[in-house]
């Protein structure tokens, strides 16, 4: 067919357009993952299995590509515009494995502004102007180049009407599974479809961007109420026997638990490193109820999981398709919140974290889980060319003695702190003439444990009985000295603290989970069913 025949015969034109632009898609989707990460996440398929989910992935190349259509009119354009866009989502998919070791899931599309806000603490530090002047340029150089030199092939009887008819037709199926009469099928659909949603799996059978819609379906359709309720009676229970035990050795007064979660911290001894010494963490070792390592969530990174885990006890496969960015919906979990059961037991609630308080969403959703206060970046004055990127930890301790003292010391209090000064990137400058990775992280560390010691000092003067939770949130991204960490577990310790003190001891470590963790507490504590 030349191309003057191919304009004459519009429809086949089209046609054609659209199957190169399939062919061209699935021959690419193939690369989001390295070729070791892509074997070993394949499971094994039928010929027709197969076959059903290549065709799956048909309708989803058609409605993209159906968008670029219905803009310009031009099946060359269309066939530019929706491979390029099925090949960017490949390529940003494949960054984010090698780096972090996960494929673009459908939640990252809410971390965008995060993103863009904050390119330094996700590694992208190469989203600067130039690269917008060269990605902007394209999208739009070679839009424009289509419209001059490619012809439209828009009819010329009812122009109008085929436009908007195209418009329609190329983006209202987007909304449908916003809309109650179709949402449930396309939700079966997709369920039936995907059967499990591990993104490596799911990357390797349907491609990147066709996995994050079928699993965006599946969010939006899900109702979590039902499981929620089934999770809720459970934890009920389990609190009422944790609260309803005698505890002859409770200390008197109203408890306070602080909890400690210490960003990319992980002790380096486990992995022969000799000449570092956390003589903090190895006292609070020698006195804890509970100590040992801890179950890794995700490793190198996605803090707000494993907080969510602690927080509300839930492992991932209890948030299902919340499991990747849990704050989105946050509300679905707030009744079982172990901050929100404090909270409404009569306690203080306070969540510290020196960082921009809508990152991930914390401002909209901690509130949600039972906070009643919130101590985030705005309130510690920091300058980060002078303070370095990170409020350090020892400015952070002394901002929260600064609370407890501040605080009604007649109430039982849970104050949830969540640190940042150990995050990446480990650059020269971060710690004096410090420049190898390792070397800066490994100071951080030890910085880290001397605010430990400073915050330990206070809790153990205090006339009341407290309980210090301290636990590393996930292991670093330092890939000079690891990549991936040969174990991802992280540190935790269960400390009696004030006039808790010698309440309990543990000699031998043992693991946890961190959904676990503050379940551990209150059977600890002995919280008695008046604080609770």
């Amino acid at each position: 067919m030349t191309l003057l025949a191919a304009y004459e015969h519009p429809i086949l034109f089209v046609l054609v357009s659209y199957l190169l632009t399939c062919a061209t898609v699935l021959a690419t989707d193939r690369f989001a993952l390295p070729k070791a990460e892509f074997d070993k996440a394949k499971i094994a398929r039928s010929r027709s299995q197969t076959l059903f989910e290549n065709l799956a992935r048909l309708p989803v190349i058609a409605l993209v590509y159906a968008g670029f259509f219905a803009i310009s009119w031009r099946p060359f354009y269309a066939f530019q515009g929706t491979a390029s866009f099925f090949i960017i989502f490949t390529a940003i998919s494949r960054a984010k494995l090698v780096y972090i070791r996960e494929p673009l899931v459908f939640s990252d599309i809410a971390l965008v502004i995060d993103l863009i806000k904050h390119k330094e603490i996700f590694y992208a530090t190469f989203l600067n102007a130039i690269f917008w002047v060269v990605a902007l340029g394209y999208v739009f150089g070679a839009s424009a180049a289509y419209m001059v030199m490619e012809s439209s092939i828009v009819p010329r009887e009812g122009t109008f009407f085929w436009i908007v008819a195209g418009l329609v037709i190329g983006f209202g199926p987007w909304l449908l599974p916003l809309f109650r009469f179709s949402n449930p099928p396309l939700v079966r659909f997709s369920e039936a479809l995907l059967k499990t949603l591990d993104p490596k799996i799911n990357t390797v059978r349907f491609g990147t961007f066709t996995t994050v819609v079928y699993h965006t379906i599946v969010w939006l359709g899900r109702r979590r109420e039902d499981v929620v309720e089934e999770i809720r009676q459970g934890l009920h229970h389990i609190l009422a026997e944790i609260t309803g035990e005698d505890h002859d050795t409770e200390p008197s007064g109203p408890p306070l638990i602080v909890v400690w979660q210490s960003e990319s911290f992980i002790d380096l001894r486990h992995f022969g490193v000799t000449d570092l010494h956390l003589p903090h963490l190895d006292y609070l070792r020698a006195h804890a109820s509970q100590w040992g390592r801890m179950t890794s969530v995700f490793e190198g990174g996605y803090t707000l999981r494993t907080e969510f885990a602690v927080l509300t006890g839930l492992q991932p496969e209890d948030a299902y398709v919340d499991a990747s960015h849990p704050y989105l919906r946050a509300s679905h979990y707030a009744d079982i919140a172990w901050p929100k059961r404090f909270m409404e037991g009569g306690w203080l609630t306070h969540f510290l974290h020196p960082y921009d308080r809508t990152f991930f969403l914390r401002d909209k959703a901690l509130p949600l889980l039972g906070f009643q206060d919130m101590t985030m970046l705005d309130a510690f004055g920091h300058n980060p060319v002078t303070d370095g990127p990170y409020v350090s930890d020892r400015k952070l301790t002394q901002r929260l003695i600064d609370t407890i003292q501040s605080s009604d010391p007649q109430r039982p209090a849970f104050f949830f702190v969540a640190s940042m000064a150990n995050h990446g990137p480990w650059e020269p400058g971060r710690c004096g003439a410090l420049t190898d990775p390792v070397d800066i992280y490994t100071e951080l560390l030890r910085k880290a444990d001397d605010a430990l010691g400073h915050l330990t000092t206070y809790l153990n003067g205090l006339k009341r009985p407290v309980w210090l939770v301290f636990y590393g949130d996930h292991a670093p991204l330092l890939k000079s000295f690891a990549n991936p960490f040969p174990d991802p577990r992280t540190d935790y310790v269960i400390v009696p603290l004030g006039s808790a003190q010698g309440m309990s001891k543990s000699h031998a470590s043992s693991e946890e989970a961190p959904w676990n963790l503050i379940k551990t507490i209150v059977r600890l504590a002995g919280v008695s069913r008046s604080n609770t």
